[in-house]
């Protein structure tokens, strides 16, 4: 598991973020641009993919952080994320892209979450759901920080809206009339700056890992 310990490291300079997905890295470089912070991901670097092995979020963002700060000599950020609808047991889960095949096809990902609710014959008053974020820092030398956020809410059908990416436009979360896929990138993630919780399960994994481990710019 990565390290949770009181005396935090600072993270400054250029890091790397340890995905291939291209909405979760806009997201990131988002987020981090108020720090000075610079990024490249691990697709533009072309490191691979790592087997995510583990059994829960931190876990696998672990692996994914690791093996790109290993690689590049740079300390990295991962975030493991997914979709859990609690008729479903959790589902889709840490299998949350694994649902939308390859190449990803998240409409199918979605569909496929909504045909389980109705095989299970699951009212939609009954369609709770929350998103989870892990997001973990780590270094070279082996040093790891753990983040985590979740946002609660509900999935509805047809999805909404054209932003965001992977099951956005189906989870609405909970006081709101939108899904994250009708809001903009800085409503679903934005920082507020009276130092709000922030709505999105990244933003407030990111927003603890800002408090400990970054300084404004």
């Amino acid at each position: 598991m990565p390290l949770q310990s009181s005396r935090r490291r600072p993270l400054s300079g250029h890091v790397v973020i340890a995905t291939h997905n291209a909405g979760k890295l806009a997201e990131m470089d988002a987020l981090l641009a108020p720090y000075g912070v610079t990024t490249s991901s691990a697709g533009a670097l072309g490191l691979p993919e790592p087997d995510e092995t583990g059994w829960m979020f931190a876990e696998n963002a672990a692996i994914k952080a690791q093996a790109a700060a290993t690689a590049t000599g740079l300390p990295a950020i991962a975030d493991d994320s997914g979709l859990c609808v609690d008729a479903l047991d959790g589902a889709p889960g840490l299998f949350t892209a694994d649902w939308a095949g390859q190449p990803r096809d998240f409409l199918a990902a979605m569909t496929r979450v909504i045909r389980e609710l109705e095989r299970r014959a699951v009212p939609q008053d009954r369609w709770q759901a929350h998103f989870v974020s892990a997001l973990v820092i780590a270094w070279p030398d082996g040093h790891q920080e753990l983040f985590e956020g979740r946002v609660r809410g509900a999935c509805v059908w047809p999805p909404r809206g054209p932003g965001g990416f992977g099951y956005d436009p189906m989870f609405q979360p909970e006081g709101h009339a939108r899904t994250f896929g009708e809001m903009s990138a800085d409503e679903k993630h934005g920082i507020p700056a009276d130092g709000s919780q922030g709505l999105s399960h990244r933003a407030r994994a990111f927003q603890l890992l800002a408090a400990a481990c970054l300084t404004p710019a």
